[in-house]
């Protein structure tokens, strides 16, 4: 027999295996039903794989999180025999994969190659299908030579930080399923849920919600994103789909593009999760109208931290402007000041968190060790708690702009345009003037250091940065803002709505 013990997901599945064999568990972006039996099976033959390729407990792979029920399989197969997944976008630009690389070093890299395209994704790689499942097994094959704990590292996520420098945040097979333990509790999954998963595994929260379907054991529908919104609500009614998660800027695109023609699922809809970004208190309403009697709920927390708070919009109405508060006692919230002192109820100061749900740190000790008061992660958000427990957030302390849910460093962007023009400029955050993402990168670029044409920076620039990291704005200055100590000063232009 094959020890799942230290991992929650894991013996959830081979669970669910065993009790509904021929259920589907995962429907693909192309269609194909995916039973729990074929989703067990596989996970084993990505395990008999990998360990085939030498590798072994707490090794690294580098995984490219393409929404292929492949990734899936070899994600969970590494959880397995103990490996360490560095799960990374797969549209990453090469400097930034080379960075990961030396950072994580990866004993084996998955859909990518540095300095190069990325490979078709698991060509080389044949996993069961339906109809030769019976014809082997591999029960038995796949062994853990040391036993695993729960404390084991599961996965490396990385994280911008207001250094410039992404983080590699350190998961614990504990920590993310503490994680899906506590927002099944709050949301109330169950094996009945049929999930419609439009959001990007390589981020936390989409991933986040696939383990969360994967432990209720109900069915989760892989689908291209929410771009195509004639296809969305086609899968919801093929389906009978009854949640999915979204970011701010995906109700926004929904909003603008499709009306209210979403309430029409209503009645088949049980919960949906938000969470990533800011959400307007006005959307928050109109969203509770549009869902009378559905569970929307949102989250507030970090890739560090992931979902340590959550409100609901209808039971919280009275509340609604908070971010919710914590749900298990598992999570314990403090605010603290400057000096590492807890501030009294309703005092603003930088939220903290504890709980097993709260990585025990960075690949990068330093980062650790800055990033942590006497045990409580330190989220770089400032707010306040009421004495309900509902905690408010004021401001962002760290520097991060926040794209539609997605984290763009401005010293990143401001690296970039040193590079290729020598120019100094301060990349803040400005709000978004289509309304959709919340915030956009906005350029200023020091006049007397530009020693190329702005049109051949920008288009230079864009070769070198993602799409939504780009910056909206282009702004050549006579002076770059600066504190009272000579640093850059990043003032963010924030939306005039409550978080």
């Amino acid at each position: 027999m094959v020890d799942v013990s230290h991992s929650s997901i894991l013996a959830a599945i081979f669970r669910h295996a065993v009790a509904t064999p021929d259920k589907t568990v995962i429907v693909t972006t192309e269609g194909r039903e995916v039973s729990w039996s074929e989703l067990q099976r596989n996970i084993m033959q990505g395990a008999e794989w990998l360990s085939g390729q030498g590798i072994t407990r707490g090794d690294r792979v580098m995984i490219s999180a393409e929404k292929e029920v492949e990734f899936i399989y070899l994600y969970l197969a590494a959880h397995l025999i103990g490996a360490v997944n560095v799960v990374v976008d797969a549209g990453i630009n090469t400097a930034h994969l080379q960075y990961i690389t030396d950072m994580a070093r990866p004993a084996i890299s998955i859909g990518l190659k540095i300095g190069g395209i990325p490979s078709s994704f698991y060509s080389e790689l044949e996993f069961y299908s339906p109809a030769d499942a019976g014809s082997k097994t591999n029960e038995g094959q796949v062994a853990n030579h040391d036993p695993l704990t729960p404390d084991d590292t599961a996965d490396i996520l990385f994280t911008s930080g207001s250094t410039g420098k992404p983080k590699g945040v350190l998961l614990s097979h504990a920590n993310i399923a503490a994680s899906a333990e506590n927002i099944n509790a709050f949301i109330g999954n169950g094996a009945e849920d049929v999930e419609l998963l439009g959001l990007s595994l390589y981020h936390s929260f989409g991933l986040g919600r696939l383990r969360c379907c994967l432990l209720a054991g109900g069915t989760v529908i892989l689908h291209n994103g929410f771009a195509n919104l004639k296809s969305v609500f086609n899968t919801f009614e093929k389906y009978c789909v009854t949640g999915f998660g979204m970011v701010p800027a995906i109700w926004e695109y929904i909003k603008r593009f499709s009306g209210t023609r979403i309430a029409r699922y209503a009645p088949q809809i049980r919960y949906i999760e938000i969470g990533s970004a800011i959400l307007p208190t006005e959307d928050k309403k109109i969203i509770s109208e549009l869902f009378p009697t559905s569970r929307i709920c949102m989250h507030y927390g970090l890739t560090e931290a992931s979902r340590a708070t959550f409100i609901d919009f209808h039971k919280d109405r009275a509340h609604i402007e908070s971010v919710g508060k914590r749900t298990e006692e598992r999570v314990d919230i403090r605010i603290f000041a400057s000096d590492g002192k807890e501030v009294a109820v309703g005092e603003t100061g930088e939220i903290c968190i504890k709980g097993d749900i709260v990585t025990a740190g960075y690949l990068d000790s330093a980062q650790t060790e800055e990033g942590f008061y006497n045990g409580y992660f330190r989220t770089g958000d400032s707010g306040y708690m009421d004495e309900e427990g509902y905690l408010y957030l004021v401001d962002r302390i760290k520097e991060i702009i926040n794209v539609g849910g997605y984290n763009v460093s401005p010293v990143e962007i401001e690296e970039e345009v040193k590079k290729i023009s020598g120019a100094e400029s301060v990349c803040i955050a400005a709000t978004d003037p289509d309304g959709i993402l919340g915030e956009v990168p906005r350029l200023l670029i020091l006049k007397d250091t530009l020693k190329i044409d702005i049109e051949e920076l920008r288009k230079r620039l864009r070769e070198k940065v993602k799409g939504y990291k780009y910056p909206r704005f282009f702004e050549i200055v006579d002076s770059l803002p600066l504190t009272t100590n000579g640093k850059k000063k990043r003032i963010k232009e924030r939306p005039q709505s409550q978080p």
